[in-house]
């Protein structure tokens, strides 16, 4: 590959995808929510377009309105992954996991076990929740800001320090000689903060990669100083190369003022792409899925983003010149500006759903080929290290990106054309870790 190769992973654990029309499409089983089958497939189809991760997001409350769409993120991540683990054989799992809830000796033994079992390939989204529905579930009230990232430090630094409590110089079962293990490397942490603590050590050894790869999403303020320290991922949502390359140089410097190298830590940009032979199929399919969504309630969104009431009655007709010079397009939302140029140029109020201006993340309605082309702008930038694909509807959005963007970006040598190693860390260009950073030891 060149010298602007890219990472590439895939957001699943939403067994439609992620557009609301995705769940009621003709060919979706209705109750695929809790079919393990179909997240191990999705998973065997990104390995098979060489992907280098699969990342699972959770939220442990139940979210979304169940008159009209599914819960959002239902199967708990790690149980969903340890069915996966078993299908695969080189894609890294990447498991969200919030530290308000779960103590560093759950999680190092949970996240060590999918190590071991996945042959290195395990990785962690390490997030701290805020939401009070979250916390209702736990009994607890939200805590202050400067708690809830008091206990994040403590959670990851002492679930780190237990994934290396057990060394690799313990060795390896000597049948002959009668001995298991070398306990001298077997050792407590022994740690205790103000939040959560262990005595450790493990019952299990280390996988081929030592550890498991943190992942941390992309926050501000006292979130983004403990990604500086602690990830080598960075679950980012930029929605301009602007804002990207802004996020990514902010990361990079906290990094290297903990000590770091800015290399280590791998700035992953979400996108998401509608695909088609042409850029008028690519439309249709997804007006296909703004039908399914229910129409009149996108058309009521568009209204909202446009500021202008628009009827039902009239989403195939263009907009009149009067309607276009009054459009007051809505500050807070990204895609408002290209809603109004597609306005501006014609499109009915559905075709201008079906470019994608609801979509809550970056991407394009097109091509393969526009697609190769707007991660290969990005790349070559130098605002992101690489993406997490999110796929629009599951039934054919992942594969028609691994049959027919990956073959383009390899042509360009953006990707290779197999995978280059085994582990997660051989995915992501890292060194084996086995325990805390020591060079973030001293200040802990």
């Amino acid at each position: 590959m060149g010298g602007d190769a890219m990472l590439l992973g895939v957001a699943l654990g939403d067994s439609y995808g992620a557009h609301p029309g995705a769940w009621r499409m003709p060919h979706t089983n209705p109750n695929a929510y809790t079919d393990v089958e179909v997240q191990v497939r999705a998973a065997q189809t990104a390995e098979r377009g060489g992907l280098d991760y699969a990342f699972y997001p959770d939220r442990v409350f139940l979210q979304g309105d169940l008159l009209v769409r599914p819960p959002i993120f239902s199967m708990e991540p790690l149980m969903v992954l340890a069915a996966v683990a078993h299908a695969t054989r080189r894609i890294g799992l990447v498991a969200s996991s919030s530290t308000a809830f779960n103590e560093p000796y759950t999680l190092a033994r949970q996240l060590r076990a999918l190590d071991l079992m996945s042959h290195g390939r395990a990785g962690w989204n390490a997030i701290p929740s805020y939401e009070p529905e979250a916390f209702a579930n736990y009994g607890r009230q939200v805590p202050q800001r400067d708690e809830k990232y008091e206990r994040l430090h403590e959670v990851v630094q002492i679930t780190q320090a237990l994934w290396g409590s057990w060394e690799r110089e313990a060795g390896q079962p000597d049948q002959t000689a009668g001995r298991f293990a070398d306990p001298s490397h077997i050792r407590p942490v022994n740690l205790q903060g103000r939040r959560v603590g262990a005595r450790g050590p493990l019952q299990i050894p280390p996988s081929e990669q030592g550890q498991p790869v943190i992942f941390m999403p992309s926050a501000s303020g006292l979130g983004l100083q403990a990604a500086g320290m602690y990830a080598n991922g960075i679950i980012a949502m930029p929605s301009t190369i602007e804002e990207s390359r802004a996020q990514r140089d902010m990361i990079r410097s906290l990094a290297e003022a903990a000590g770091r190298t800015a290399d280590e830590v791998k700035f992953l940009a979400f996108v998401t792409f509608g695909l088609g032979a042409t850029e008028q199929e690519a439309v249709e399919r997804r007006m296909v899925l703004e039908q399914a969504a229910g129409l009149e309630g996108r058309l009521a969104h568009l209204s909202a983003v446009l500021g202008l009431r628009l009827d039902p009655a009239d989403a195939d007709k263009p907009l009149t010149s009067s309607q276009v010079r009054g459009l007051r397009p809505s500050p807070g939302v990204p895609q408002a500006a290209r809603a109004v140029e597609l306005a501006s140029q014609g499109l009915s109020p559905r075709e201008i759903l079906a470019h994608g201006v609801l979509d809550a993340l970056s991407g394009l309605v097109g091509t393969p080929e526009q697609a190769a082309d707007r991660m290969q702008e990005w790349i070559q930038a130098g605002v992101c290290d690489g993406f997490t694909l999110v796929v629009d509807d599951l039934h054919d959005g992942l594969d028609a990106f691994v049959d027919q963007v990956v073959p383009i970006l390899r042509r360009r040598g953006l990707r290779p054309d197999n995978y280059l190693g085994a582990t997660l860390r051989d995915h992501l260009s890292l060194p084996e870790q086995l325990g805390l950073d020591p060079r973030l030891a001293s200040d802990n």
